[in-house]
C-alpha cells in the first residue's frame, strides 16, 4: 500500500505537537508490512530523519506548463489567494480593489523561479492563506507524479492540497484531525479556517481524529456522519530518551514544568495562579513555563503582579532534547488544557518519568488511568495536586511506577495498525457520488478561465454538505 502524505511540518523543525505526531505515525506505518509513505511538506529545512519516509518538498516541484485539474475546488483556491491580500484599517477604494480581484489565470497568483517552482516559507506566517493554496496547486503536480493507493492529509492546513490530489488522481481521501479552530480559539472559531476544515472533512472518505473529544466536536460543530469518523490515539516515541546522559539541575529546589503554546487553549492563566497558591504553603519549588505564544506578555505581567517572578521562569519555546532535558529536570508535569484534542507532552512527561496531572478537558485524559485529573478551571485542586506530589515522594513514586506500566502499552506501531485499517475501508468503500472525481474541468497555466467572476464572490463558496458514509468502521483494524 502507497500513501501520499501532506503535512506542514516534520522534526525537527517543528512548532508544536502537529509535527511530533506526524513523525510518529510514518515511524509506526514503516514497522507495518506493504506501507510505503511519501510525506510531503511546503519546505525541506534540513536535518529531517528520512529513513522511514520519501520526503518530498513542495517547494522543490517544478509545475511550469502543468496541467492542473481544479473544478470547483479551483474558486476556493481563488478565494484563499484574495483572502490572504486583504489587510485591515485600508480605505473603502483600496479594499474595493482588492476584494475584486479576478483570477484570469492560475499564473497571476502564482510566481514562480526560472525553474517554475513555487516558493514556500513553510511557516505560520501573515501569507499563510496564500501560501496554502499554492500547496494545493503543487499538490496537484505531486499527485499526478506519484502513484499511491491513498491520500492522508494532516490538519487544516493540508485539506486543499489532499483535495487537490483527490481530484486529480480519483484516490480516496484521509483526512486526519489533529485539533479543529474550536480547540485552538477558545471556542470562537474563524470563520475562513472553519470552512476550509469543513470543505476537508466533506470532501474525506474517512476521517480520523485523535480522541473522542475531538471526534464529537466534528460531529457537532461541523455536522459529520459519525460513521466516516474512527478516533486513533496519538502515542509516543520509546527511544527519545536513551541517547541522554543524567541530568542535574544545579539547585535543589523542586520544579514544576508547564510545557505548550502560551496560549487560551492550554489554558497557563490557570498554572500561574496555582504556582501563587503553592508557594503560600511551601517555598521550596520553581516553576518553569516552556513555551511561547500570544499570552506570554499577560502571564508575565501576572507572575509581576502576584510577586512570586523570583519563583517562576520563562524558558521560551523547546524543542528536541531541549524537551527532554526540562522533563527529565521536573518533579511535576502540568497540563491545565482548556481545550485539549489530545496532548502528546503528557506522555514524554511519563516517559521521563514525571508524575502528571492534566485536565479531563483533554483526549489523552481519555487512555491514562495513572494521571491526576482535574478540570483546568480548578485551580485550588491543581495547587493541591501539585502540593501533595512534592510533599509526599512516595506518592510521586507510586504515580510514576503505575504510569511506566501504562506507558508500555502506549505505541506508534498500534496507532499505525489502526490506520492502515482506515486505509483499507476508505481504498474498498463505494465511491461516492458527491466525492467523485470529475476530469471534465481540466485546466492549465496557458488557458484558464476566470475563478472569481465578480467582486460579490469574497465570501468563501458553498460546498455541498450531502456528503454520506454509507459503511461503519467500527471494525476497521481487522
Amino acid at each position: 500500500m502507497k500513501v501520499l502524505m501532506f503535512g506542514w511540518e516534520f522534526p525537527p523543525n517543528i512548532s508544536g505537537g502537529l509535527g511530533t505526531a506526524c513523525y510518529g505515525l510514518t515511524k509506526g506505518l514503516s514497522q507495518l508490512n506493504d506501507v510505503e509513505v511519501t510525506f510531503v511538506v511546503p519546505k525541506v529545512f534540513g536535518g529531517e530523519d528520512k529513513s522511514n519516509i520519501n520526503l518530498i518538498s513542495a517547494g522543490d516541484v517544478s509545475i511550469t506548463h502543468r496541467k492542473i485539474q481544479l473544478t470547483e475546488f479551483g474558486k476556493s483556491l481563488a478565494y484563499l489567494e484574495v483572502n490572504s491580500k486583504l489587510v485591515p484599517y485600508c480605505d473603502p477604494e483600496n479594499y474595493n480593489r482588492q476584494t475584486s480581484f479576478t483570477v484570469e489565470s492560475i499564473k497571476s497568483f502564482v510566481e514562480t523561479d526560472p525553474e517554475g517552482k513555487v516558493k514556500f516559507t513553510g511557516k505560520y506566517t501573515e501569507d499563510l492563506f496564500s501560501e496554502i493554496a499554492r500547496y494545493a496547486l503543487v499538490a496537484n503536480v505531486i499527485a499526478q507524479d506519484n502513484q499511491f493507493d491513498v491520500i492522508h492529509a494532516h490538519d487544516w492546513l493540508t485539506y486543499p492540497a489532499g483535495i487537490a490530489a483527490k481530484q486529480v488522481s480519483g484516490k480516496p481521501l484521509v483526512i486526519h484531525v489533529h485539533a479543529t479552530d474550536f480547540d485552538r480559539s477558545g471556542g470562537s472559531a474563524n470563520p475562513n479556517v472553519y470552512a476550509i476544515e469543513k470543505q476537508g472533512m466533506d470532501a474525506a472518505d474517512k476521517i480520523i481524529t485523535v480522541s473522542n473529544l475531538t471526534r464529537q466536536v466534528v460531529i457537532d460543530k461541523y455536522g459529520i456522519d459519525p460513521m466516516k469518523i474512527i478516533t486513533v490515539y496519538n502515542a509516543v516515541d520509546s527511544f527519545q530518551y536513551e541517547h541522554l546522559s543524567t541530568i542535574v539541575k544545579g539547585f535543589h529546589e523542586k520544579i514544576v514544568t508547564f510545557l505548550g503554546r502560551i496560549t487560551t487553549q492550554k489554558g497557563p492563566e490557570y498554572f500561574v495562579d496555582a504556582a501563587n497558591r503553592v508557594l503560600q504553603k511551601i517555598n521550596n519549588v520553581r516553576f518553569v513555563m516552556a513555551g511561547s505564544g500570544d499570552m506570554m506578555n499577560k502571564m508575565i505581567r501576572r507572575v509581576a503582579q502576584l510577586r512570586i517572578a523570583d519563583k517562576f521562569h520563562f524558558a521560551g519555546f523547546l524543542k528536541g532534547d531541549d524537551v527532554c532535558k526540562m522533563l527529565r529536570m521536573s518533579d511535576v508535569y502540568v497540563m491545565p488544557s482548556v481545550s485539549e484534542p489530545f496532548g502528546i507532552s503528557a506522555l514524554e512527561a511519563m516517559q521521563a518519568g514525571v508524575p502528571i496531572i492534566i485536565s479531563r478537558q483533554s483526549g489523552v485524559a481519555e487512555i491514562l488511568t495513572n494521571a491526576l485529573k482535574l478540570d483546568f478551571w480548578d485551580v485550588d485542586a491543581m495547587a493541591d495536586a501539585i502540593y501533595g506530589l512534592l510533599r509526599y515522594p512516595k506518592l510521586s513514586k507510586v504515580l510514576v511506577r503505575e504510569e511506566q506500566k501504562e506507558l508500555s502499552n502506549i505505541n506508534w506501531e498500534d496507532s499505525a495498525r489502526i490506520v492502515k485499517g482506515v486505509y483499507n475501508s476508505a481504498i474498498h468503500a463505494p465511491k461516492s457520488l458527491v466525492n467523485s472525481n470529475d476530469s471534465s474541468s481540466t485546466v492549465t497555466f496557458k488557458n484558464t478561465k476566470s475563478i472569481l467572476n465578480n467582486s460579490e464572490k469574497t465570501h468563501l463558496p458553498h460546498y455541498n454538505h450531502k456528503v454520506q458514509a454509507t459503511q461503519r468502521i467500527s471494525s476497521v483494524a481487522n
